[in-house]
């Protein structure tokens, strides 16, 4: 599995690839099952260690650490997944 950072730069710099194919599913406290699950067009900004997202005109800082897959839902396949997690939704 490729490093998180080499996948998101794929998602966010490749034009090939379109965003709206791609889900992050992060720790979300409160959240059913504490996670939330996201499309990539939402992400606004990429840092080094954290990503922002907006939802209903709000802008969310996440850490990186705290996501638990990265998945293109048009091929179905999962592109990453944090060391531990077997299924986070």
């Amino acid at each position: 599995m490729l490093p998180l950072k080499n996948i998101f730069n794929k998602i966010f710099w490749d034009e090939r690839v379109d965003r709206r194919d791609h889900v992050i599913t992060f720790v979300h406290r409160g959240a059913p099952s504490d996670a939330k699950t996201i499309t990539a067009s939402q992400i606004r900004q990429v840092g080094r260690s954290w990503f922002t997202y907006c939802q209903q005109d709000q802008e969310t800082l996440i850490p990186m650490h705290r996501i638990l897959t990265v998945e293109n839902v048009r091929t179905g396949e999962i592109l990453w997944r944090k060391r531990g997690t077997s299924n986070p939704t």
